[in-house]
């Protein structure tokens, strides 16, 4: 099993989970994180380090967010690996209960 990195993480970015990660498995794209499945390693540190609730066991992904699991795959191929804490972007603060923002990924 792997972790996911879904939709409320994007325009968000936190990096906290970055910081607890043994095995470097998120990687970074232009406004969200990823978890590359091929390396997490189902530690589950990064899941309440994170401040919008955005990772989520792939078990317990809600209904909504499924896509995501495939998303993280795919783009983790793709963005490069992130090993350190980060300041958020600006208006992450903005961002962090809004709904439907899957239309803001930037790949």
């Amino acid at each position: 099993m792997t972790y996911v990195v879904t939709e409320n993480c994007i325009k968000c970015k936190y990096t906290d989970c970055v910081e607890v990660c043994p095995v470097d498995c998120f990687h970074e794209g232009p406004n969200m994180l990823v978890i590359d499945p091929d390396e997490c390693i189902d530690c589950t540190l990064c899941v309440p380090e994170c401040p919008v609730d955005a990772i989520y066991a792939e078990d317990d992904l809600p209904e909504d967010q499924t896509e995501f699991l495939q998303l993280n795959a795919e783009l983790a191929k793709s963005w490069p690996v992130i090993t350190e804490m980060k300041p958020a972007p600006p208006d992450a603060a903005e961002w962090e209960k809004k709904q439907g923002k899957r239309q803001y990924l930037e790949r």
